[in-house]
């Protein structure tokens, strides 16, 4: 197994009220949750293939609390179309969690079942004030998302979170910016919801196998 490491930021929309119960490892608001998740990777490599500039997607789905019991666990992953042979090859192993590191350990505590696992154009943006956010697998699903504002927040310093207890992405790896989606939708692959207001985070992530944590 190659060594590996990815290192971008990561982010949800879900049906949660904001701020998501799972984050902190408690049931989700309404006793299940599904959303669209996004990885952008910045940098990476795995063993010689380069993986900066590609991102993966999700669509998933569960009841009961994802850290602890739950069931009906589903995925669907989107793999970035610009990714040649090779790189979508250390993606599914990277993300199916046979490279090792926190994806392996995520596989372990949540399970689930993949529906499909598909070659896709991903579209995403993060502005570089962390004011918004987005993501769009044409045809299937999207998400746009506003960080978190109010009448006592201080202009330019978006809502963060430390030390999540339940971070999607791992431990150690950052803070957590909230927000509100504006726009939220899928339909595709037994997926379905449209939907706005409720909670989105974005958090990076810095990963490396097979042995990290």
């Amino acid at each position: 197994m190659p060594n590996w490491h990815l290192e971008g930021v990561w982010f949800d929309a879900c049906k949660c009220t904001i701020p998501c119960p799972c984050s902190f490892a408690q049931p989700p608001t309404f006793g299940d949750c599904d959303g669209v998740l996004l990885w952008e990777i910045r940098s990476g490599n795995y063993g010689q293939v380069r993986l900066g500039g590609l991102r993966v997607a999700m669509l998933g789905s569960f009841v009961g609390n994802v850290w602890a019991e739950h069931s009906d666990a589903r995925l669907a992953v989107f793999i970035d179309e610009r990714a040649g042979e090779s790189q979508q090859g250390a993606l599914r192993a990277i993300f199916g969690g046979q490279a090792g590191g926190w994806p392996a350990r995520f596989a372990e505590l949540v399970g689930g079942r993949v529906v499909a696992v598909e070659i896709s154009p991903v579209e995403s943006s993060v502005a570089d004030d962390l004011a918004t956010w987005s993501v769009r697998i044409p045809g299937k699903a999207e998400a746009t998302v506003e960080a978190l504002t109010g009448p006592t927040s201080t202009p330019g310093e978006p809502v963060r979170v430390h030390n999540l207890p339940g971070a999607e992405v791992g431990p150690g790896q950052g803070a957590a910016v909230w927000g509100r989606a504006t726009t939220d939708f899928a339909d595709a692959l037994g997926f379905s919801w449209q939907r706005s207001g409720f909670s989105s985070k974005l958090i990076p992530f810095d990963w490396y196998g097979p042995d990290g944590a």
